[in-house]
């Protein structure tokens, strides 16, 4: 064993993966990135969908807030069947479900049609994350994950990015209902997938061996709340909520600042974001490498804790140029924090119950995320500066939250994941 492990360790650390592994990471990361551009292109067009159905940005803003409810949804049900039945399958139909979802939203006659599928798109969206999450760090060597969890992770930036781009060079061309309508293409690969990749190994042999030793997890749900694992699923619950406040603040409602409150035209308020989202992008795989060499928790924790100190030069800045400056800046820390829960979460809990752990834990801490843009959207109205100040303090109030709850975190940076059921003390099911 020492012998192989030498091995390994002297050649480079992206030829050890093999094709079908690097096949699997690809399967997760453009799902991701896809996902990220049919959910965040929204964010960008909220105030002119208002203005054509003639309601509230309030009414706006709490689509997306139902949208990040029903994750939880899709992410508990993905999970359970990935557990069940593997990774791959679970991963190909949210792709379909997503990318329909959208086409639909696009073609919306009324506020409430565009309401209901963008609420149906949150299904689908929820349940790409555990599977294709899974899916990835359980086919790669534990000597990298942290790095490539940062490439998998940051692979949303990147959508948003793509969708920043889209919306500021053909937004005056094709409106809202074009950017919505070509978050159809995303369905595309769904073909790759199913031709080309491969199960997880880990996961075959886990259910394998489930039943096997006639103790199979036909509930992984409710494992997840029993003494053995209940901290840490309440931990991880904080410390991914507590993200999602401080991305749904950041990200979420940059836009709306600048177009609502300080009157930007589209180029003016898709730049920033933009170069936020490709220094994000570039970011979190140092951020991973971070983490391989000191920890898990640090490789968040560092980025989180600078990230709360860039927040007031972009949104009380004295110039244009220094709100875009320091909101790109942001994109290597708070906009960096989240490449390592592909990896962090995966390692955290048993092979048995990994997927559902991740679909709860994730989808669920969108919960607050979900709260982010109506809360700060009923605050901001009515005040001087509009959005900036709520922005401010949530922004910071959820930064803190998210540097103690990972101080009392558990540290998994090295941990081998294995096909071995870790749960056989729990109920067994007869077969």
């Amino acid at each position: 064993m020492a012998t192989v492990v030498r091995t390994a360790q002297n050649i480079p650390w992206w030829k050890e993966p093999t094709k079908d592994q690097w096949f699997a990471f690809l399967a997760a990361w453009l799902g991701w990135m896809l996902d990220a551009f049919d959910f965040t292109v929204f964010l960008l067009i909220m105030v002119p969908i208002a203005k054509y159905f003639h309601v509230s940005l309030l009414d706006v803003t709490a689509v997306f807030a139902i949208t990040l409810w029903m994750r939880l949804i899709g992410g508990v049900a993905a999970g359970w069947l990935a557990d069940r039945i593997g990774r791959k399958t679970p991963l190909m139909v949210s792709i379909a479900w997503y990318s329909v979802c959208n086409l639909l939203a696009g073609l919306a006659p009324s506020f409430m049609v565009l309401f209901l599928f963008r609420a149906l798109l949150g299904i689908g969206m929820g349940a790409e994350w555990p599977a294709g999450a899974a899916l990835a760090m359980e086919n790669w060597p534990a000597r990298s994950r942290g790095i490539m969890s940062g490439v998998l992770q940051q692979s949303w930036p990147l959508g948003f990015l793509l969708s920043s781009g889209i919306y500021g060079l053909f937004y005056n061309s094709i409106g809202w209902r074009g950017l919505l309508i070509i978050g159809i293409l995303p369905a595309l690969s769904i073909i790759f997938i199913f031709f080309v990749v491969k199960e997880s190994p880990i996961s075959i042999e886990n259910r394998r061996k489930q039943r096997e030793l006639r103790h199979q997890f036909k509930a992984p749900l409710f494992e997840l709340f029993k003494p053995k694992l209940l901290a840490n699923t309440v931990t991880a619950w904080i410390w991914l909520g507590s993200a999602f406040v401080i991305y749904y603040t950041v990200y979420g409602l940059f836009a709306t600042h600048l177009e609502k409150d300080l009157h930007y035209s589209p180029g003016l308020v898709a730049l920033p974001i933009v170069l936020s989202n490709a220094v994000a992008f570039v970011c979190g795989p140092f951020w991973g490498w971070v983490s391989d060499r000191i920890g898990r928790r640090w490789g968040i924790i560092i980025p989180g804790a600078i990230g709360a100190v860039v927040t007031p030069f972009y949104l009380f800045p004295s110039s244009y140029a220094m709100a875009a400056a320091a909101f790109a800046i942001q994109g290597a820390f708070a906009g960096s924090i989240y490449g390592q829960q592909p990896s962090y979460l995966s390692e955290r809990f048993p092979t048995e119950v990994r997927a559902t752990a991740g679909g709860l834990c994730y989808q669920g801490a969108g919960f607050w995320g979900a709260l982010t843009g109506p809360l700060l959207t009923a605050w901001a109205i009515g005040l001087p500066g509009g959005f900036a100040m709520p922005m401010l303090y949530a922004t910071i109030g959820a930064s803190v939250v998210l540097v103690v709850v990972l101080l009392f975190g558990p540290e998994t940076k090295g941990k081998v994941l294995i096909a071995e059921p870790e749960l056989v003390a729990a109920h067994a099911v007869e077969l």
